[in-house]
């Protein structure tokens, strides 16, 4: 039986993964929790800068070639229009149905009944007398809240600088000026067609670039779960979290397995289980590098040679799902959000429940394709509830709670952005019957 180069680097990507857990745990373990720095930053250094760097290398020129390309094949503006329209829809239904399934769950299952208040003191303090990234961010998001949010994106949305942007590694501007220029080019007619030609030459070598990066999966994901496992340990995973892991698991469980299978097949007439196991390098790259818009590259490659998503739908809904189509992050916030105000023994009536879900599906638009980006917007919804509550300040919950869940975030955080990848990929099959190549 001949064996293609989609099963060894599939082969690779989850040895790497098993590897990276078992390298952890014995660091962890052979150090007592106390894994030297050096050792640390080697692994993440080397996951960072030879895979994830070299991803990252390739995102903008990626994202404004197809992009570009994906728009101009579709041809008639007015198409584009109902495509775009479609995509959006599918983006905030699937979001909100997100949302209300982790609370749904979140409420049954009651994680935060009965909780250590020892050991959630003890981490609320330390993270708000830390100095830590996550605290700043979390500061600015509690600064700007919700309107912040909505700030940020519309001036995405339209960027004074676009190639600044570029520069910054920000991929909505870059998809929002794609987005236009493919529509201009395709306005003009032929004197856009050398500049067209120009950026499928473009998408075709890097897409070339990314199958050679993709040979270095295997490494990179061992060495950045080796480095999230050595950091915690695999104990952390039956500590007193322990049911709350459980019941995030359970959500996105349900919703990648259940919801967004049944989306696919209702709508995209695909068979979702083999339409997820082509996907499955991309799934597993998710996974071990906990970044959405570092994975998109391997999106890309997946779902148009091995997925049989068109060039067009790959083109325009995948490089804008791993920026704001976030299912796995909008399921997690409801979920997290709810388990902190059980902790601190603060009821929610249906009013604070109707706020985390618009709030937490509007929040997670606004979370970047990076880790723990959920964490930093989550601020956002636990202030809007505060509010929404009428208490006195002392009663509220507060914004340090957020440090409760920090230790465990970054596994957490590998299963959601796993989800995000898989919705993303459910939407650009979805759309391929509405906007399929060329024959």
């Amino acid at each position: 039986m001949k064996i293609n180069k989609h099963t060894i680097l599939t082969a690779g990507i989850l040895g790497g993964l098993v590897v990276g857990v078992v390298v952890g745990e014995g660091l962890y373990r052979a150090y007592q929790g106390d894994v030297p720095l050096a050792a640390l930053e080697g692994l993440s250094f080397v996951g960072n800068t030879f895979f994830i760097g070299l991803l990252k290398m390739v995102l903008v020129p990626l994202v404004a070639s197809s992009v570009i390309i994906g728009v101009s094949s579709i041809g008639d503006p007015s198409q584009l229009g109902r495509i775009g329209g479609y995509t959006v829809l599918y983006y905030f239904a699937t979001m909100a149905i997100a949302v209300v399934l982790g609370v749904v769950i979140v409420v049954s299952v009651h994680p935060g009944r009965g909780f250590d208040e020892g050991f959630r003191n003890q981490q609320a303090q330390a993270f708000e007398q830390g100095d830590s990234v996550e605290q700043q961010r979390s500061q600015e998001a509690q600064a700007t809240g919700l309107w912040g949010a909505f700030k940020n994106i519309a001036t995405q949305l339209i960027p004074s600088n676009p190639i600044g942007a570029a520069a910054n590694g920000q991929l909505l501007p870059v998809i929002s000026f794609s987005l236009i220029m493919g529509i201009v080019l395709t306005v003009i007619g032929p004197r856009g067609r050398p500049v067209l030609d120009f950026f499928d030459s473009l998408y075709a070598a890097v897409m070339k670039l990314v199958d050679w990066v993709l040979w270095l999966a295997p490494v990179g994901v061992l060495c950045l779960v080796a480095w999230t496992v050595a950091r915690i340990g695999t104990a952390s995973l039956i500590g007193p979290l322990a049911k709350f892991i459980v019941t995030v698991l359970l959500a996105l469980s349900i919703h990648g397995l259940i919801v967004l299978p049944l989306v696919l097949w209702v709508f995209g007439r695909t068979n979702p289980f083999r339409y997820m196991h082509q996907m499955r390098q991309a799934l597993l790259t998710a996974f071990g590098t906990d970044s959405s818009s570092a994975t998109l590259p391997v999106t890309i490659e997946c779902a148009e040679k091995m997925g049989g998503v068109s060039k067009r739908a790959a083109g325009f809904v995948l490089p804008l799902g791993a920026t704001v189509n976030m299912d796995g992050t909008a399921l997690y916030e409801a979920v997290a959000v709810v388990f902190l105000f059980q902790c601190y023994g603060i009821a929610l009536g249906p009013t604070q429940l109707g706020i985390i879900v618009v709030t937490a599906t509007l929040a997670a638009v606004g979370a970047a394709g990076i880790p723990s980006a959920g964490l930093v917007t989550m601020v956002i919804v636990v202030q809007a509830v505060n509010n929404s509550l009428g208490l006195p300040q002392d009663q509220q919950l507060p914004l340090a709670s957020v440090g409760v869940i920090l230790g465990v975030d970054r596994v957490l955080d590998m299963c959601r952005t796993t989800v995000n990848v898989w919705g993303d990929s459910v939407g650009a099959k979805i759309i391929t019957r509405i906007a399929p190549d060329p024959a």
